[in-house]
């Protein structure tokens, strides 16, 4: 905000009634060990054996990042707590061990956090004071005070900030009372919880279980500020969803679908409903559902070597032996032998007759002397390889180790070599004059309710349109990309080998991490290879790790699969509106989505508008999933995904939203459903039985409930298509003459962005805009002082522009709004 010397004085103030702005209110799971000797190739365990989820406590953002950068796969649906991070990871016993020297608190199954509900006293004579009026040295603010039930039962949600928060020594705290109802006094104390990121001060949060309805809270520092402030309600209750008609299809998704599935039902339906959908191919094909054949041969100490086939597994790797022969003699060179696909190293022998041939120097003999047959072979992972290599028992059989079955997979052979990616494309106007949506599920390969929560949404499309007027509306002013699987490799891996795979099966990795020990932890975090607020620029939460969970990739956009949405969305100009549909966090998220570390400097903030846009959006399609049975996206898990849980650098919403002006979304179907039985939140996995517990933890009733969510998106792009209509903004108060200083601020009729000056000139597309106090609360307040106009008009989501003016041209009208603020002085 500009300073305007000599004309008004500008104090920014809070808005104290908490609401929609503006008026309107995530190495690897160690793999099994593949290790060969004497005719051995495989390991006769299956990974999933090898694996388990502990429950784990970090201190903060910098441990989360040290961790993954360690290379340790840590769970989605991680959980701010007072003191750190909980979640869990995907490790080995061995790997405990290591997680625990890295400084996480390992935690019991039954450790998971709560907040409390019960009052605690609060802050030490807090309760005695009374509450003071607003005033310009305020220092307490109300972001949000939200109210919702679910299940039955009552929550009261608050983040306040205190602008001595990044006080830390004493710690600054807060208390919250709340009335109990309209013309009800004040009581309950409790503290709040203080949340500080990468080092810097956030606010303070808590969610709180209440049994009735509050009208307003009030919350004290213990520095002394107070404020108050009204609570408002989180999503609509009843809302009926478009399963509520009886006439309407749907629960059409009745398991848990591989890539092959949602790819031939997606072409199947192209092939149906030819005057709504087509099938549009992606350009760049996968790498693909193979490996190259792999074996260590002579355990893992200085005398192992690591041999890797140069053709892939399915294209003859698996065929190719080989073996370290000892021949009778002294002062033998080292020689190797190609008949066929059989290798023979024949191991060097000194004067006295002793075996004399090194790992490193075996490695090297293949590498240039298998005659083409091995491509890769090194000392094991980091050893110099000085060990004197031992002769095999016989020939050692390479493998891709992708004919081993995951117990539990699919009957059905999974197509070797690289995929190409169909999208489903659903509109009656498919000709670009319509908005377009892009639905993009299974980023990470183990997210499996996502692709049938997508499925289920097409299926309702087509299958709705000729009988559900409010269908055909979506089909008719829309256009509908889907993306069932974007990580189809990931995703078969997941299904029939290893079900925690997360990345794609690109394998990046250097010698050291390139033995088949560590195959589940190879591939690349798609979420994490795109171009804006990237981990190659310095932003934390992408790894250079190969084998993390979250490394970004060699260079932005170096995977065929990211490189696909960018194609996608320059081809089709009219997609306005994405949602990359991940789990199992149950959070809904746009930008900033990533952070600098040192000062948590973020990506750019969207501007109020579109932050404003971004709730309300949120708000319709949440209230859609709650209609399903009452599952409830709590508040603290909407918003910037950097400002309610952590950075990930790289992600896809953030590079569609800045480079190409698209709305965004990130959304982590499943997370905590309340439990009224134990009166705590269930969590839930990224595969969940699919039957399950329909009222708690089942992959059936989310990809339902959340279908309903992505449906209410469609109808969110179709009025944003259709919406002709000019917002209009107003200063509040309105302009007058007053006896001294007065706080104004603007008010919209729907989000919109508001342009305006305070220096005589007309307002522009390049004037300053009204901006929010802080991130995640409304409009700032001016403190005017001085005489003053304002002059401003406001443009909303879908471009509509106040009074039709235009701001890119001066005109005789200069329909622009303007009101002047006039302080006589006495």
């Amino acid at each position: 905000m500009r300073r305007i010397q000599g004309r008004i004085a500008l104090l920014a103030l809070p808005a104290l009634v908490a609401g929609v702005l503006v008026g309107t209110g995530p190495a690897g799971a160690d793999p099994t060990e593949s290790t060969a000797t004497a005719g051995s190739g495989r390991s006769p365990l299956e990974d999933r054996n090898r694996v388990r989820l502990v429950h784990i406590k970090l201190a903060g953002a910098d441990m989360l990042d040290k961790v993954v950068a360690a290379g340790f796969d840590l769970e989605h649906g991680l959980k701010r707590v007072p003191t750190g991070i909980e979640g869990e990871a995907v490790v080995t016993a061995e790997q405990i061990t290591e997680l625990k020297a890295l400084g996480v608190e390992v935690l019991g199954d039954d450790a998971g956090f709560e907040w409390s509900d019960q009052a605690d006293g609060g802050i030490k004579g807090a309760a005695a004071r009374a509450a003071q009026p607003a005033s310009h040295a305020a220092t307490v603010r109300i972001a949000r005070a939200d109210w919702f039930t679910t299940k039955g039962q009552g929550f009261l949600y608050v983040e306040a900030r205190t602008t001595e928060g990044q006080q830390a020594d004493p710690i600054v705290g807060m208390q919250l009372e709340n009335d109990g109802g309209k013309g009800t006094s004040f009581g309950d104390a409790r503290t709040m919880s203080r949340f500080v990121d990468s080092g810097q001060y956030m606010f303070h949060r808590n969610l709180f279980k209440l049994d009735k309805r509050p009208h307003e809270i009030r919350v004290t520092s213990s520095t002394g500020g107070v404020t108050t402030g009204r609570v408002s309600d989180w999503l609509e209750d009843g809302a009926p969803p478009l399963t509520a008609k009886p006439s309407y299809k749907w629960n059409f998704v009745d398991g848990y679908r591989h890539p092959q599935q949602l790819y031939s039902r997606a072409k199947e339906i192209a092939r149906q409903y030819p005057s709504i959908a087509e099938i549009v191919y992606l350009p760049n094909q996968t790498n693909g559902y193979q490996r190259k054949a792999q074996a260590t041969i002579g355990g893992t100490g200085q005398e192992a070597v690591v041999v890797t086939s140069a053709a892939w597994g399915h294209q003859g790797g698996n065929d190719v032996t080989v073996e370290f022969v000892e021949r009778p003699g002294a002062n033998l060179p080292l020689g190797v032998q190609v008949g066929g696909k059989a290798v023979r190293v024949m191991l060097a022998k000194d004067a006295s007759g002793a075996l004399a041939s090194t790992a490193t120097q075996v490695a090297q003999a293949l590498r240039t002397r298998s005659q083409g047959l091995i491509d890769r072979a090194h000392p094991y992972r980091t050893n110099a390889g000085t060990g004197i290599v031992a002769p095999t028992s016989g020939p050692v059989a390479l493998t891709d180790f992708l004919d081993q079955k995951r117990v539990g997979a699919p009957e059905g052979e999974v197509p070797r070599g690289p995929a190409t990616i169909p999208v489903l494309r659903i509109g009656k106007h498919r000709d670009g004059k319509k908005p377009g949506v892009l639905i993009q599920a299974q980023d990470h390969a183990r997210e499996w309710v996502p692709a049938t929560t997508s499925l289920e949404s097409a299926e309702r499309l087509v299958h709705n349109y000729r009988s559900d007027r409010e269908t055909k509306r979506i089909v008719d002013n829309t256009d509908v990309f889907f993306i069932l699987s974007n990580n189809p490799d990931g995703a078969n891996y997941s299904f029939y080998n290893f079900a925690s795979q997360r990345k794609n099966l690109t394998n990046h990795c250097p010698d050291a991490s390139a033995d088949p020990g560590q195959r589940n932890s190879w591939g690349v975090d798609l979420n994490r290879n795109y171009r804006v607020g990237s981990g190659h620029d310095g932003y934390a939460g992408g790894s250079t790790v190969c084998t993390s969970g979250t490394y970004q990739g060699p260079e932005k956009l170096s995977e065929p699969e990211s490189k696909n949405i960018i194609w996608l969305v320059e081809k089709y100009k009219n997609i306005k509106f994405m949602m990359s549909v991940h789990s199992n966090g149950g959070q809904l998220f746009w930008q900033p989505g990533a952070y600098i570390a040192d000062g948590r400097i973020t990506t750019p903030r969207p501007p109020l508008g579109d932050e404003a846009f971004y709730w309300q959006s949120a708000a319709r399609i949440l209230s859609q999933v709650k209609a399903h049975r009452e599952t409830v996206v709590t508040p603290e898990n909407v918003g910037g995904s950097s400002d309610v849980l952590y950075s990930s650098a790289g992600n896809v919403r953030e590079d569609l939203y800045h480079t190409y002006g698209i709305y965004a979304y990130g959304w982590e179907v499943g997370g905590s459903v309340y439990n009224p039985a134990t009166g705590n939140w269930q969590g839930g996995s990224f595969q969940p039985d699919w039957v399950g517990n329909p009222e708690l933890v089942s992959g059936h009733a989310e990809t339902m409930e959340y279908a309903n969510g992505i449906m209410e998106m469609f109808r969110v792009a179709a009025d944003w298509g259709q919406d002709k209509k000019d917002p209009t903004a107003r200063l509040v108060p309105g302009a007058g003459r007053y006896s001294g200083p007065v706080d104004v601020r603007f008010e919209t009729s729907e989000p919109a962005t508001i342009y305006y000056t305070t220096d005589g000139s007309r307002p522009t597309l390049q004037s300053p805009r009204y901006a929010a106090t802080a991130f995640r609360e409304p409009g700032q307040v001016f403190h005017v002082t001085e005489t003053t106009t304002f002059r401003w008009f406001s443009v909303d989501s879908a471009g509509n522009i106040e009074n039709n003016y235009d701001p890119t041209k001066k005109n005789k009208r200069n329909n622009y709004r303007t009101a002047t603020i006039k302080i006589v002085k006495k």
